[in-house]
């Protein structure tokens, strides 16, 4: 540990040296800012070449970077640093230009605010903000929103002298018992404490490796929560305790041994069943107990089966199941009486449709709400038990409509939330009788904010295969030409199903005020279009993943949106992956390129089952185990596929303890594009020695983290020329 301490004091003055070099030799652009590329005598990093022999099904693969994975190795995080130090000094003469943006960013942001009460029992919850405070303060009113506040968890206290902290609560439903969760690495890995609401009293046990999922039982006194696999992370083991009580003392009450599953334990929304689900890509299995009696056994509601993907939820005499049995790959809503979970006891509640995908329901005494999608747009549709039904209506091209925070069963309010492109997010509440839509808050956009000023589209691109047209959403400031000559940021996620919707960030002004046309490519991988749009970019069709972003990009330059000079891709994560995936395809299509925590080495991740997410990931990427699977995957692989030639100018980003895609992925990635790679274009890797999968934690690391990658983008548009 000595070592390492020496290594992290080193970083200041490493980062000086190089911002002196950068300061005394680089020379200015025309307006006074230092040119794009890197500054003369700054000399990227050259990561060690150590050799590692791969082998599987009789191929080899040789890679030289395999040393950087030992996170605990001091020359790992001297050469991080390093990485760290020179990203600083080829961007030091952005520096002004960051402040800007992060004042910018920060000045149409509402530092004090609080969100919609949300009334559960006798309380009424909310969160709030302040100004010159970083985290959430959580409180609760008793009684009417007007009523004398209570907080019961300020996070700004709780995060002092903590480089990183993230915490959320979970109150009993008599209101007088909190537990909380903390997390102060960014790892996902939580501590939970409880403290006594009416007493204020905190508890003096602490329950350690917590996944942060937990619920309190009817008898507010006892606990259900999740506990980690140390290594891999995976949520396999449910614990039950006592409040008061050691931990030590925690009786196991579910473990899933099987390693490509993962479990979690929650409360149906009537509040009389606890449920632990285990989870898998393709198949759920739940476990249910009544919530008044937690010491005793749960109940096995239906065995599972590999291809049977089910939730489920409760009211008065009923289970309901949104499943997928029977070729319902769109899903289809079921009832079941308790007690009998035998799916021949089921009835149909709403029917399988081929062109309408069911994401979800919301159960009321006298009220159904399906959450469905159609034609790619979200929509809510209320039914009464007695037969009644209707839409609840929605006017924008491309918009998100959700059900929001419905806590409680008895009544005719449904609490929505709505947004677009260019509408700040609302939140309603709707009279499911009268059809009354009443409007509750609408986020405050400061400095003069008019949504009229912005142009939001909805349009179809062309794939490549000719089978399909990818949605691609897109805004723009009202009078922006089609001339071929804008700027324009393209983002895209397209794995999990995950639909990425067209929802408003104020933070995106700093850019489409500048002229830019921000575009949402909707590629196959996500569920856009229904399940079918999501088996067709997943394992052996991962591929249409990437080709799809291709041919929007193309289609939107065809289109006159972007000039192909001023094209800039963004994606993270998965979305990472293919943003390795599509600069190896066509590096010459992008201007830059940020991938934030790049998921770029596929093969040697899954072939690892003690890394954390590999084993129940088999499903959605394939396992490199079956040669079939290796085959494909390594033939994608952004890592694998690094070639000598030219490539965009990147930033990429990662953090030292993220959970998900570890690390050494896009260290390795960028360790080797720069040994490869043919052009002077930068590279810059960025990360976060503090932090996760989300990057850092309170509100002004993410404006600096914002601003930081959008003077990355800002500086490279300006070196394009003329018309820029």
């Amino acid at each position: 540990m000595p070592r390492l301490e020496a290594v992290y004091r080193a970083r200041s003055n490493l980062v000086a040296a190089l911002l002196a070099v950068s300061v005394q030799t680089a020379g200015c652009a025309a307006d006074g800012s230092e040119p794009a590329a890197a500054p003369a005598g700054v000399t990227p990093p050259v990561a060690r070449v150590i050799p590692e022999q791969l082998e599987t099904h009789g191929h080899t693969r040789i890679d030289n970077y395999y040393w950087l994975n030992q996170r605990e190795d001091p020359a790992v995080i001297e050469y991080l640093e390093t990485e760290n130090g020179y990203t600083d000094a080829v961007m030091a003469h952005t520096e002004g230009q960051r402040e800007a943006l992060f004042d910018e960013i920060k000045s149409r942001i509402k530092q004090t605010d609080l969100s919609v009460p949300v009334k559960e029992g006798d309380y009424f919850y909310y969160t709030r903000t302040e100004e010159g405070r970083d985290y959430s303060i959580h409180a609760r009113k008793r009684g009417s929103p007007d009523a004398e506040e209570e907080v019961i968890l300020d996070v700004n206290a709780l995060a002092e002298g903590h480089d990183y902290f993230a915490a959320f609560p979970e109150v009993s439903s008599a209101g007088d018992m909190m537990a909380w969760a903390e997390d102060t690495r960014g790892r996902r890995i939580y501590t939970i404490r409880i403290r006594n609401l009416d007493t204020g009293e905190t508890y003096p046990e602490t329950i350690e490796d917590a996944s942060g999922n937990m619920v309190w039982a009817e008898d507010n006194r006892t606990l259900f929560y999740a506990r980690r696999d140390p290594g891999t992370l995976r949520s396999y083991q449910i614990y039950r305790h006592r409040a008061g009580t050691d931990p030590a003392d925690d009786v196991l009450v579910y473990q899933e041994d099987d390693e490509e599953f993962s479990c979690r334990v929650r409360k149906t929304r009537s509040n009389r069943y606890l449920v632990i689900s285990s989870s898998h890509t393709l198949a759920d299995e739940h476990r249910f107990l009544d919530a008044r009696d937690p010491e005793g056994e749960f109940t096995l509601f239906l065995s599972r089966d590999r291809s049977h993907e089910h939730g489920i939820d409760h009211l008065g005499d009923h289970f309901y199941i949104r499943t997928n049995l029977d070729g319902a790959a769109n899903f289809k809503l079921m009832r079941t009486p308790v007690g009998r979970t035998s799916t021949d006891q089921w009835e149909t509640v709403v029917p399988h449709r081929s062109d309408v995908f069911l994401q979800g329901f919301e159960l009321f005494r006298d009220h159904l709400v399906i959450s469905e999608r159609e034609a790619g747009l979200t929509r809510l549709r209320v039914r009464a038990w007695d037969g009644d039904e209707h839409q609840i209506a929605f006017d924008e091209p491309a918009y998100l409509a959700y059900l929001s925070a419905n806590p409680e069963l008895e009544t005719n309010v449904l609490r929505f939330g709505y947004t677009s492109l260019s509408a700040p997010r609302a939140v309603y509440d709707y009279d499911m009788s009268t059809r009354e839509r009443t409007l509750l808050k609408e986020d405050e956009v400061l400095g003069g904010y008019d949504r009229a000023d912005y142009v939001v589209e909805r349009l179809h691109a062309p794939a490549r295969d000719g089978a399909v047209e990818v949605p691609v959403s897109l805004v723009y400031r009202r009078g922006l030409e089609r001339d071929g000559d804008n700027p324009l940021l393209l983002y895209a996620y397209g794995s999990y199903g995950a639909s990425m919707e067209p929802t408003f960030s104020s933070t995106r002004l700093s850019l489409i005020d500048r002229g830019f046309v921000y575009a949402i490519a909707h590629i196959r991988g996500g569920q856009e279009l229904g399940r079918a749009w999501y088996e067709d970019g997943k394992m052996f069709n991962k591929k249409n993943t990437f080709t799809d972003y291709v041919d929007v990009a193309d289609f939107l330059i065809a289109e006159g949106y972007a000039s192909p000079e001023k094209l800039f891709a963004r994606g993270g994560s998965a979305g990472g992956l293919l943003m390795g995936a599509v600069v190896n395809m066509r590096p010459e299509l992008f201007r830059g390129v940020v991938a934030h925590v790049p998921f770029v080495d596929v093969v040697t991740t899954m072939l690892d089952e003690s890394i954390p997410l590999t084993t129940f990931e088999w499903d959605e990427w394939g396992d490199p185990g079956e040669l079939e699977s290796y085959r494909y995957m390594l033939s994608y692989s952004p890592y694998d596929q690094v070639e000598a030639k030219d490539y965009p100018n990147m930033l990429v980003t990662t953090g030292l303890h993220d959970s998900q895609v570890q690390y050494w992925e896009p260290a390795k990635w960028v360790a080797k594009l720069r040994a490869l790679k043919t052009d002077e274009n930068r590279l810059l890797l960025k990360t976060h020695m503090d932090a996760g999968h989300g990057g850092g934690s309170g509100r002004d690391r993410e404006y600096e983290e914002l601003a930081f990658e959008f003077a990355f983008i800002l500086d490279l548009l300006r070196e394009a020329g003329p018309g820029s």
